[in-house]
């Protein structure tokens, strides 16, 4: 089975958490494209969704499936979305697509947070894909170097910007033995929007699609 049929299957998956009438989070990247697509068979059964990003705001719109406001949203019984890296303590890496900020803010309001991804997204530890941070463009050479001081090495990615306007530094070599306590640290760094680690808020569930089928872990 390629990558693209364990994405798909972890995406379908996930269609078991939606309740009927809910307005549902929707995150982005790769796999959560099958899981825009899987949604919009249901859409019926759907009030809308709340997107985590400008590219998955529209393949949601383009399948038909109303898009809200985050600020008008009261309750938001799940969302669903990708990682980077993933381990068996449902701690991630986010942000591949530059969109931790929104995800991290959706993925704080959601009651449950369930996390679809393939067998290769589950590490031992995180860090071998580089862990992106959004910053403010006038902080960029300052975090750099305060991230510089903790073992990491910026990158800036080149030629983006954010939904929000800013950049982003992806953080190269870094071994996160305690992701926590590293999310801490790097989100207190002035200028820093969001780090694309999501350890202190976890993924509640992970729906991991492997050659053996479909495997369930739950924080």
């Amino acid at each position: 089975m390629d990558q693209d049929a364990l994405k798909r299957a972890a995406a379908h998956a996930a269609l078991d958490y939606i309740p009927d009438d809910a307005v549902v989070g929707v995150g982005t990247g790769s796999t959560v494209n099958f899981f825009i697509d899987a949604l919009a068979t249901r859409k019926h059964r759907l009030a809308g969704a709340v997107s985590s990003s400008e590219v998955s705001t529209t393949r949601l719109k383009a399948a038909g499936i109303p898009v809200f406001d985050l600020n008008g949203i009261q309750e938001l019984p799940v969302y669903i979305d990708g990682a980077d890296e993933i381990t068996s303590g449902l701690a991630m890496i986010k942000g591949g697509g530059g969109a931790l900020t929104r995800e991290k803010i959706v993925a704080a309001v959601a009651e449950k947070f369930i996390c679809i991804a393939d067998q290769k997204k589950l590490v031992p530890l995180l860090g071998r894909f580089p862990l992106p941070m959004e910053v403010i463009p006038m902080a960029r050479s300052y975090v750099a170097r305060e991230i510089v001081k903790l073992g990491g090495q910026p990158v800036l990615r080149e030629g983006y910007t954010t939904d929000n306007g800013n950049l982003i530094l992806d953080i190269h070599n870094l071994q996160i033995l305690n992701p926590i306590d590293l999310e801490t640290r790097l989100s207190a760094i002035t200028g820093v929007v969001m780090c694309g680690l999501f350890a202190r808020r976890p993924a509640d569930i992970l729906i991991l699609a492997t050659t053996d089928g479909i495997k369930i872990s739950q924080h």
